[in-house]
């Protein structure tokens, strides 16, 4: 049993540090700036939204609750903490979407190619939605990181990722991710 216990704490260990040191790559590239930052909307639980969705009312959508919102003021501090240079931060339209930009860097524009297209009511914009945002990638000039608020499915369209709630996908503008960061609540 005392070899056990000796066996799993350097496993432990091990599984610490390389966890800590994939984040310090990942925040170290994002202080050099020049990085595309596509972030998941904080914890809003559920799955999509009620079918009355109503995009400038957000007591009809699936909205951020006390862990989102406190994920979202995570997000932020660790922009701010480590002195991470922002040109923009864009969000989707969703009231989930913007509230986590807010909470996070309190300045930010929408941008309705960061909308999600995961219901039906929206699949039909999903293939302009996309090119869209990649033609703003692509003549994007900016020194700093661009921040992206947005949705899984347009995260999982762009990048191949499956993102969390809450998490930080660092790509460049080819969209070749460098890393990730997973923001807890």
């Amino acid at each position: 049993m005392k070899y056990i216990n000796v066996i799993l704490l350097f496993l432990l260990s091990i599984f610490y540090s390389n966890y800590s040191q994939a984040d310090d790559l990942v925040i170290s590239e994002l202080q050099k700036g020049g990085k595309i930052v596509f972030i998941r909307h904080s914890l809003a639980p559920g799955n999509g939204d009620p079918d009355n969705i109503d995009l400038k009312k957000c007591d009809t959508q699936r909205n951020l609750n006390q862990e989102g919102v406190e994920q979202s003021k995570k997000i932020g501090k660790l922009f701010k903490d480590n002195n991470i240079k922002i040109d923009k931060v864009l969000s989707s339209e969703w009231c989930r979407c913007k509230d986590t930009a807010r909470l996070a860097f309190n300045k930010f524009m929408t941008a309705d190619f960061l909308n999600s297209f995961y219901s039906s009511k929206f699949a039909k914009n999903k293939n302009i939605k996309i090119f869209n945002l990649k033609k703003y990638i692509k003549n994007y000039k900016g020194k700093k990181n661009l921040i992206f608020i947005t949705h899984y499915v347009v995260i999982s369209e762009v990048l191949d990722y499956a993102s969390s709630s809450g998490e930080i996908v660092v790509s460049d503008k080819n969209f070749n991710i460098i890393g990730t960061l997973e923001i807890n609540y």
